[in-house]
Order: C-alpha cells, then structure tokens, then sequence
C-alpha cells in the first residue's frame, strides 16, 4: 500500500479545515481512514480493543498536531506516523502486551491478549484489503507480537505497507541504516515463527475462502449440532493446535484427545448438548459461531466463536474465543429455537447487519 500520489485534494481540505478549527469538517476528512489505521493498529498491537483506542488516539493527536501539517506529504502517510506512534508509546507503558512462555513442550510462547478482528470492519477498498488475508491472520498477528516494538514497525511499514526505507526512517525518526538492520532482524524472525509462508506480504493474494474451507465449516457445525463426536473428530487433524483465549495452556494433541478433553469439561453431556451455530470470517479465516441452549431457556444464547485453519481439508489449529464480551465483533446475543443454522458466509453477513442496525 505505498502512497506514491503527490499531496492533491484531499490535503488541501484538510489544511483548509485545519486552519479554520473547523472540527467536524476536520473529523469527516480523517474518518475515511478509520478502518485503515485500526487495522495497521490491529498489527501492532493484536487486540481490537486496543486497536480501537489506539486509532481514536490518532485522531486525537492529528488535531492536536494539525498545525504541523504543512501539505508536503500525503494525508494518510501523516496518519500512519501518528498511529505507528501512539501504538508504540501504548506498548512502552504496558508490560502485559508481550508474548508469554507456553506450557508446550517445545520452546514456544502464547498471545492471550490476541482478539479476532471482525472482516466487516476491514478497509472496503480492494486497493487495501488486496494483502489482508495473509497479513491479517491469526498465525501473522501472533508471529508479527515477538517482534520488538520498533522492530514490529520497522516490519509492518516496509514490508506489509511497502513504504521505502526513507519514509520508514522519518516516521519513526531513525535512520535509514537503522530501519534496514531492524528490518534483516525482523525477517529473521517472521520466517523462524511462520516458516512456510511466504515473506514477500506485497505480492497479491486472495481473501476468498476456499470451497474445501466452506466445506470444512459446514461439517463442523453439522457435526456440532448433532452432537457427532466421531464426525467432529474425523475434521481434525491428530496434530491439532488447540487455544482457548485468553486462558493460557495452548495444546498440541490428537483428535481423540481434544474431543475427549471437551466432553470431559461438560460440552455436549446434558446441558450442554443442544447447539445452533452460524458461519462467519474473522481474520479473513473461516469461523463457527456457537450457540447453547440451557434446558428451559427458550432461546440458545451466544457461547464461543471458534476460528479454523484448515490445511488439506482438516483443520490444523482451532482458536476459540469466548464471544460473550466482544460486542464489537457485531454477532445476534441469542438466536429462537426455531432458527435453524447459517451456513453461507452472505446470510451470516446479513444477521450481523441486522443486529448492527438494530
């Protein structure tokens, strides 16, 4: 996403609304880059929450900053600087937003602060969401979190954005030797956490769930709602990579073993045993969202949102989050007994829009 445009239109009214202390002109020109500097914010940081508050920051500061503006870049470029900034003093004064040591046997770490990003709060122009899906996913967020701050920013300015070494160097006020060092480090370590993917983020790649993706999820729910134990445990790999965040104790175990672990912490005996669940993206990955339905209770009532990788039709690594206190993540509280499941990500949309716009 390099800004290679001169300074036009847009920057002329936005100094024109800076001078004049026009606010609401001032917060309408910035408001279109929202979604674009919470998702850089999401990178930096992991956490939708945080992103948020870093992105309402950045607005903050650019009109506290706006006289410093003078036109000679590009209006989104200034923004980028002051939210790469705002995410970097955040981390400084937190010592909870680094990744800590896991309970695998092998040396590896956890993000429990790691949140799911909800895919209709993704920037709407294909020009920015062209790189999202690898550059947006749960395994880049959490490889891109045991980068050091300025060394995360160095990453995601040079190589997921694509901005020059220069423009990198005067963001962060380094030098251009300091951006490439930092930058030769941090690759070093994006290939040691995600070593079969590839390095070049710029390069097109698609955001569209496979047809093996969809198939996958709608056999999880499937499985779910019937309460198939051996079907549930047919679509996972015996290598599963399982978390449910933010408790610690990410595990590496076989199938048998993972469903055998859900059912003997209460899921699908009596109770806990009658489920709806709906189809969604978050991360641009496939997702089911589940619901419970208490005996007595006439309505079944959001529960967990679990999102999957799936590798050669199984799936390879399932994160759950508890969905309970995310409302951002736009999902109906509960659904009737009489609502059967959705099971295509267009009629998932369409429930949240409903919901949003409720």
């Amino acid at each position: 996403m390099t800004d290679t445009r001169p300074p036009g239109a847009d920057e002329a009214t936005f100094l024109a609304a800076a001078r004049s202390g026009d606010t609401a002109r001032f917060a309408l020109i910035t408001e279109r880059h929202r979604r674009e500097l919470q998702v850089h914010c999401y990178r930096m940081l992991a956490n939708y929450e945080d992103a948020q508050d870093m992105t309402q920051e950045t607005f903050l500061r650019a009109w506290n900053k706006r006289e410093s503006f003078k036109g000679h870049a590009a209006l989104r470029t200034w923004l980028y600087r002051i939210a790469t900034n705002a995410c970097l003093d955040f981390l400084e004064k937190r010592n909870d937003r680094t990744p800590v040591p896991s309970e695998l046997p092998d040396p590896g770490s956890e993000v429990l602060y790691l949140q799911p990003y909800p895919d209709r709060m993704l920037p709407e122009d294909p020009q920015e969401s062209v790189v999202a899906r690898e550059t947006i996913e749960l395994a880049f967020i959490v490889a891109v979190q045991h980068l050091p701050p300025r060394q995360r920013a160095v990453f995601i300015l040079r190589d997921v954005l694509g901005w020059p070494a220069s423009k990198a160097a005067d963001a962060l006020e380094l030098t251009v030797a300091s951006v490439t060092s930092a930058l030769q480090r941090a690759r070093v370590t994006m290939r040691e956490q995600l070593p079969d993917r590839r390095l070049d983020w710029r390069s097109p790649a698609t955001h569209e769930l496979s047809n093996d993706e969809r198939g996958v999820v709608k056999s999880y729910i499937d499985a779910h709602e019937r309460n198939d134990l051996d079907g549930l445990m047919s679509l996972l790999r015996d290598d599963l990579r399982f978390a449910m965040l933010p408790e610690p104790g990410t595990s590496v175990i076989t199938a048998k073993d993972a469903v055998d672990g859900w059912v003997s912490g209460g899921l699908f005996q009596r109770g806990h045993d009658d489920w709806r669940c709906i189809t969604t993206t978050v991360n641009r990955m496939p997702a089911a969202v589940l619901y419970l339905r208490t005996p007595d209770d006439p309505e079944y009532r959001l529960f967990n949102i679990a999102v999957l990788h799936i590798v050669d039709g199984k799936i390879a690594e399932l994160t759950g989050f508890d969905a309970t206190d995310k409302p951002w993540l736009g999902l109906p509280p509960t659904l009737s007994s009489d609502k059967g499941p959705i099971v295509d990500e267009s009629s998932a949309r369409a429930a949240v829009t409903e919901v949003t716009a409720e």
